[in-house]
C-alpha cells in the first residue's frame, strides 16, 4: 500500500510509531518506508517531536500516598495467596488423626484468599482510576498541540535528515528541530531561507544554537514555497535581499499536509 495516497492512515501509523504501540513486523515495515520516502519520514518526525515536546513540558511529580498504599496492599494480597496455596497443599496430605487440624487450616486459607481478593479488587479499582486520569491528561495535551500544516525534512549532501521544520498557521510559528549532529562554530550562524518558484531566496530568520527553537512567520511566507534551505553565514546572519552568502548545508521540500 502506498501510504502517501492514504494520509489519514499515514498519520495514525506515525502516531503509533512515536507512542511505541506499533510493534513487530508492522513497525519494521514502517521504518523501512520512512527511510525511503520523505513524506513518511516527515510524518514520523512530526509525531516524535510532539511526544518529545510533551516529555519536556511534563514536570516531575511525587506519587500520592495512596499509590504506595495500593502497592503495599497488592504485595500483601500476593503473599496471602501464596500462604493459601501452601495451606491447601498441606491439607491434601493424608493424616490418620489430624483431620480436624486440616479443616482448620483449610478454613484459614479460605479466609486469607477472600482477604486477598478484596485487596486485589481495591488495588485494581485504584489503578483504573489513576490510568483514566492519565489518559484524560494526555488527551488534553494532545488537544493543545499546535496545528501543523506544513512540514519539511531538510537533508545534508549525504541525504541524511538534519533538521525538521514545521509551520503552525494558528500561532504563526515555524518550529525547527535539529535531528542531526551538525553544530556551527561560535562565530557563525545558520540562516533559514524560503526558495520560491520565482525570484531569489527570502530569509525566514537566523537560528540560535538550540536544538529546538521557534521563529515567527506568516502563512504568506511559506504558501506555495516548494523548498526550504539552511545556509552557514557570519554571526547574526545576512540581510534577506543579499541572499545566502555562505554554503547551503541543508535543503528539502516543503510539504503541505492534507489532513
Amino acid at each position: 500500500m502506498n501510504l502517501i495516497q492514504h494520509p489519514e492512515l499515514l498519520d495514525r501509523l506515525a502516531a503509533a510509531h512515536a507512542l511505541g504501540t506499533l510493534r513487530g513486523g508492522a513497525r519494521r515495515r514502517f521504518e523501512a518506508m520512512a527511510r525511503e520516502q520523505a513524506p513518511v519520514r516527515a510524518a514520523a518526525l512530526v509525531w516524535q517531536s510532539r511526544v518529545a515536546s510533551m516529555n519536556e513540558l511534563q514536570t516531575a511529580q511525587q506519587p500520592a500516598p495512596a499509590v504506595w498504599t495500593r502497592i503495599e496492599n497488592l504485595v500483601q494480597g500476593e503473599s496471602q495467596q501464596q500462604a493459601m496455596a501452601a495451606a491447601r497443599a498441606q491439607a491434601t496430605k493424608p493424616q490418620a488423626s489430624g483431620w480436624l487440624r486440616s479443616l482448620a487450616l483449610w478454613r484459614g486459607a479460605t479466609a486469607a484468599g477472600a482477604l486477598a481478593t478484596v485487596f486485589a479488587l481495591v488495588t485494581a479499582v485504584g489503578l483504573r482510576d489513576n490510568l483514566g486520569a492519565q489518559i484524560n491528561e494526555l488527551q488534553a495535551k494532545l488537544s493543545a498541540t499546535p496545528q501543523i500544516e506544513y512540514v519539511a525534512v531538510l537533508n545534508d549532501d549525504q541525504a541524511s535528515a538534519s533538521m525538521l521544520v514545521t509551520f503552525d498557521p494558528k500561532n504563526g510559528k515555524l518550529t525547527l528541530q535539529r535531528v542531526g549532529g551538525f553544530q556551527e562554530a561560535s562565530d557563525k550562524s545558520l540562516q533559514l531561507w524560503a526558495l520560491p518558484p520565482s525570484g531569489g531566496p527570502r530569509s525566514l530568520g537566523v537560528l540560535t544554537q538550540e536544538r529546538l527553537l521557534q521563529l515567527a512567520a506568516g502563512e504568506a511566507d511559506v504558501r506555495e514555497v516548494p523548498a526550504l534551505a539552511v545556509s552557514l553565514e557570519p554571526k547574526g546572519g545576512v540581510p534577506s535581499e543579499r541572499g545566502p552568502t555562505g554554503p547551503v548545508l541543508f535543503k528539502g521540500a516543503l510539504i503541505q499536509k492534507m489532513i
